[in-house]
């Protein structure tokens, strides 16, 4: 079956439906009618950017330009986690923890795949590279900042439950620990949720594209079975990796804590 081709008309028509969304959300008074058109328009700039990479590094497969995109792509996710939370690590802390914690858990992550499941030729191949990168950093960016935007927010309503832990002599990891771990499932709460009703509810994004492209369902099941995996461990591991030192971020080298360390977002 023939792949059918989108005109510009057709993604036209399709572009009613955030007009008509954005308008239904001005006259109830929401607020975010600009925020749904500025983001319609960075998807539409930004995908189309990709596209334009991506044919140029498919011509050319180049070690070095993939490693760029990777990097500009690690940059990017770091920012949107530091400015998703509502409360957040003053300075370049919250900036750093982030990027840090997403290029510890989806980097290694998509390595391990690219060179031991996949076994691509060769392994940086942008065709398997840059699109696994991509829904690496995009779900694992979601859990990291709900996992430290749940962990800043709680730390700073309980901040008297907390402190009066530490008085009664626990360590301050002993004094946060339950915030911390529902920190972490709130990160990793949403993923495991689309795991679980992956083929049920709903065909996840690659499965449908590939299907759209032509691929055999059985083919793109088995790719998304393990871009579900990717995402899921990835998303996991970088939840708690990021909320375990956020925690220890909260306290400084007298055991006090310190949430001066905080800053409110900016909306």
């Amino acid at each position: 079956m023939e792949l059918i081709t989108l005109t510009l008309w057709d993604l036209s028509l399709a572009a009613l439906l955030i007009v008509a969304l954005a308008a239904l959300s001005f006259q109830m008074q929401l607020g975010l009618s600009r925020s749904i058109f500025i983001a319609a328009l960075r998807t539409v700039v930004q995908l189309m950017l990709i596209g334009l990479v991506l044919k140029l590094l498919f011509n050319t497969t180049h070690f070095g330009w993939v490693v760029l995109v990777a990097v500009v792509m690690l940059l990017a996710a770091g920012r949107e986690v530091m400015v998703r939370q509502q409360r957040r690590f003053a300075g370049a802390q919250s900036f750093a923890l982030g990027t840090l914690s997403l290029f510890i858990s989806t980097v290694v992550v998509t390595l391990l795949v690219l060179t031991v499941v996949i076994s691509a030729e060769p392994w940086y191949s942008p065709q398997y590279a840059i699109p696994l990168l991509g829904m690496m950093f995009g779900n694992t960016m979601n859990g990291i900042a709900l996992g430290l935007d749940r962990l800043t927010q709680t730390a700073w309503q309980q901040r008297d439950v907390v402190e009066a832990r530490l008085i009664l002599g626990q360590t301050p990891q002993q004094a946060i620990s339950d915030i911390r771990r529902e920190s972490i499932r709130s990160g990793m709460i949403p993923i495991i949720n689309a795991m679980a009703v992956a083929g049920i509810v709903s065909l996840p994004g690659m499965m449908t594209g590939q299907i759209l492209a032509g691929a055999a369902p059985m083919e793109a099941v088995n790719y998304q079975i393990l871009i579900m995996f990717m995402v899921t461990a990835g998303t996991g591991f970088g939840t708690i990796f990021a909320v375990t030192m956020g925690a220890r971020h909260l306290f400084d080298e007298r055991e006090r804590l310190r949430l001066d360390r905080l800053q409110k977002a900016i909306v």
